[in-house]
């Protein structure tokens, strides 16, 4: 369930990003990059478990959707740790301007 949880949001922000893609204001291509190499990550950890062990591909239980929402929080938190370092509305660091 982590898979396709990672998988849609990937989908989601490449979406906001492509549609909002001259003025990137807000990082979208980061947080982009960020799900699509979580949802990369967790591809080959599903077939190499499922190449060595067997069994099912996909986990359809709590623990595995608990897992998928802990790795999407974890990534906006990394995402959000950036745009406060970046801080695209200048609120925290006031930029004098030229």
């Amino acid at each position: 369930m982590w898979l396709v949880i990672l998988a849609f949001a990937a989908t989601i922000a490449t979406a906001l990003w492509y549609s909002k893609a001259e003025d990137d204001r807000y990082m979208l291509s980061f947080l982009s990059l960020i799900l699509w190499g979580t949802t990369i990550m967790v591809i080959v950890d599903h077939v190499m478990g499922y190449l060595m062990e067997g069994g099912e591909f996909f986990e359809m239980t709590t623990e595995a959707t608990v897992l998928g929402g802990i790795m999407l929080i974890a990534a906006l938190v990394v995402w959000e740790g950036a745009l406060l370092i970046k801080d695209p509305k200048c609120v925290l660091y006031k930029r004098k301007s030229a």
